[in-house]
């Protein structure tokens, strides 16, 4: 069974009471628990990590090397700031997507500026918590595609 590491960044933590108008109101464990579903429909396992400390994030996307085939990341905030995950991101070459609660493309200047896209494989953005269900069947879809020995083989460099 391929495994799934799904990484949240800063504040996504405060889900349901941070700026509910843009972010909606389903609590973080709401969240915790359509990503779940979702990897377990698409047969996959998943491991959910978050944090709001940045090398915190970084360690964790280094970890996933040889432990995971691919990994779904918000990266909030540190999308718009964080070289150091980007790099990691790549670093690691795991297939990633970078999902974004909000449409990025559409709100204030800074936030449309990642960082983090270009170490992705595909951004999904602006759907609210659906974003995770529909980068988990990108997920699979792209798994579906890519040989499962390109895939082992990032695993095991």
């Amino acid at each position: 069974m391929r495994k799934l590491l799904i990484i949240n960044g800063p504040n996504i933590n405060m889900l349901g009471v941070r700026e509910p108008d843009i972010y909606g109101r389903e609590t973080y464990a709401d969240l915790m628990e359509r990503i779940v579903r979702a990897c377990a429909e698409c047969g996959f396992e998943c491991t959910c990590f978050q944090s709001n400390h940045e090398g915190a994030i970084v360690d964790e996307i280094q970890r996933a090397l040889g432990r995971f085939d691919g990994i779904v990341i918000n990266p909030a905030a540190y999308t718009h700031t964080s070289i150091a995950i980007a790099d990691a991101l790549r670093a690691v070459d795991l297939p990633a997507i970078e999902v974004h609660l909000s449409d990025i493309d559409s709100r204030e200047d800074y936030r449309k500026i990642s960082y983090t896209k270009e170490a992705c494989i595909r951004t999904v953005a602006g759907l609210g918590p659906a974003g995770y269900e529909q980068a988990i069947a990108f997920l699979r879809e792209y798994f579906e595609r890519v040989p499962r020995e390109h895939i082992d083989s990032l695993k095991s460099e």
